[in-house]
């Protein structure tokens, strides 16, 4: 298609092409106009339809060559072929809104939408295209008791698995109930070993003083008795001396004894 806008070959060829869509939808919504029977009709939509998707695959490779030329194109070019690409897109929209309104009078339940974005160097959005086939009324409800069955089934699903976890809840909050009884038992048997542990402490400490003082008492009895054993043999090794006392109990040395008795003896003869 010849343009007085500079483009690559690759732009000239891809613009012709959707402009030769643009035509085709052209003479095919006025031959729809001409239509009578609803099954034509129909038929030619989908025919329209499948060239609207192929005018949209097109738009979107003419954005992508724009943006890998934006780089070689003067500044006013890219803003030329920017603009060019938005007047596709607004036409395109307008085939779209125009076989919206065709199939509302059809009474189809076919949706498509296009949305195809706006902006200087967007992208094209990606594909929205949603479908439905055209049905009889029979079709329709056949569909329609399909869909309800299978939501019957779904519900029956989640209701199984509603009570499973139900009883898996309930499984759950016994054996919690169980085991804080348990952890309440333990506690109280920790308190309870805590209690005889401090109980033994303090008599272990009462017994070692117990045992400090028997020892302090042994220890005094063994001076004692040491004591006495060291004036004993100091009194047998040296008997003459006088700073130390007759033990009460104990016979003098034998010298002193036999000295008595030579007295007492001289004493009868007088």
């Amino acid at each position: 298609m010849a343009s007085d806008l500079p483009m690559s070959a690759e732009l000239e060829q891809i613009s012709g092409e959707i402009a030769d869509i643009f035509r085709a939808l052209q003479n095919g919504f006025q031959k729809l106009d001409k239509i009578k029977d609803p099954n034509r009709q129909s038929k030619q939509l989908e025919e329209l339809t499948g060239k609207m998707r192929e005018c949209k695959r097109l738009i979107k490779e003419f954005d992508r060559e724009i943006k890998d030329e934006e780089s070689r194109n003067p500044p006013e070019v890219n803003k030329q072929l920017n603009e060019k690409k938005q007047s596709m897109i607004k036409e395109l929209n307008s085939y779209v809104a125009l076989r919206k309104t065709y199939q509302n009078s059809l009474g189809n339940k076919r949706v498509e939408l296009f949305d195809m974005g706006a902006g200087g160097s967007d992208s094209v959005a990606e594909d929205n295209v949603q479908m439905a086939s055209a049905m009889s009324n029979q079709e329709l409800i056949d569909a329609g008791r399909k869909k309800m069955d299978e939501t019957d089934q779904a519900i029956e699903r989640s209701k199984m698995v509603v009570e499973q976890t139900i009883e898996v809840g309930a499984q759950t909050a016994a054996n919690l109930k169980g085991q804080t009884e348990q952890m309440g038992r333990i506690v109280n048997e920790l308190d309870t070993i805590q209690f005889s542990i401090k109980k033994a402490s303090q008599l272990v400490k009462e017994i070692g003083r117990q045992v400090a003082t028997d020892k302090c008492i042994m220890a005094f009895l063994f001076l004692i008795v040491c004591g006495v054993i060291a004036i004993i043999i100091v009194k047998i090794v040296n008997p003459h001396n006088k700073d130390i006392r007759d033990i009460p109990g104990l016979a003098p040395p034998a010298p002193v004894a036999r000295r008595l008795l030579s007295v007492e003896a001289f004493k009868g003869f007088r």
